[in-house]
């Protein structure tokens, strides 16, 4: 079967090239184990990709192959985005985790002199890459199934694929196109108050969990 990934090298529409992340140094994270982690922890992903003359941004669950380097997801036959990442093979993903606002009350030095703003911080993953466009039943089924067993991981009793009448189950991949991306470029942000001074850093965790936000307040260096 074609591969409709191949040939991705190719010149990229000027919008897929704009489609860059504003990542001050601070903020940036690199480490490839914790962006996986994160992916993991965050499944749900943003997929975007563009022609060159509009975009299409889904959210879908995805599966991360670490060790071929690969998301896997799929999505309905009636979504036109599996059509245009077959002409234009590359995409944009997204994962966003814990984020949250940031009051200036929680800053020592608002008492100081005053000159604090609010702000949000927030943790996120893209990753940006050729897209294979899969169609093949048995791939489906295999990633159907990875994909539910992954999930269903954390159920007392888990369901799996094989649960289903094969019938049923053959029906519903007549439904779904796969997609496949290799993570050609993997970037972290954690915008997590690194910018700010000890002091303010540390009231913003207190004001996080006095607010019930222990999830975004383990985040504060």
């Amino acid at each position: 079967m074609l591969m409709s990934g191949e040939g991705f090298d190719r010149a990229l529409p000027p919008v897929q090239e704009s489609l860059r992340m504003y990542n001050p140094k601070q903020f940036q994270t690199n480490e490839t184990s914790v962006l996986h982690d994160f992916i993991r922890a965050h499944p749900l992903g943003l997929l975007i990709s563009t022609d060159g003359r509009s975009t299409e941004a889904d959210l879908i669950p995805f599966y991360l192959d670490a060790g071929q380097e690969v998301l896997r997801a799929h999505v309905s036959k009636a979504n036109p985005q599996w059509s245009r990442l077959t002409e234009h093979p590359h995409a944009l993903v997204v994962f966003q985790g814990p984020q949250g606002y940031i009051t200036p009350n929680w800053y020592a030095t608002k008492k100081v002199d005053g000159k604090v703003v609010p702000t949000w911080n927030y943790s996120m993953v893209q990753v940006r890459g050729p897209v294979r466009v899969v169609h093949d039943q048995d791939w489906l089924h295999r990633h159907v199934s990875q994909l539910t067993d992954f999930f269903e991981q954390s159920q007392s009793t888990p369901w799996a694929l094989s649960d289903a009448p094969a019938s049923f189950v053959h029906g519903q991949l007549k439904g779904i196109v796969g997609l496949e991306v290799t993570l050609k470029s993997l970037e972290g942000k954690w915008k997590m108050s690194q910018n700010r001074a000890a002091e303010d850093r540390a009231g913003v965790v207190e004001g996080l969990r006095v607010a019930g936000r222990q999830d975004l307040a383990s985040l504060i260096p």
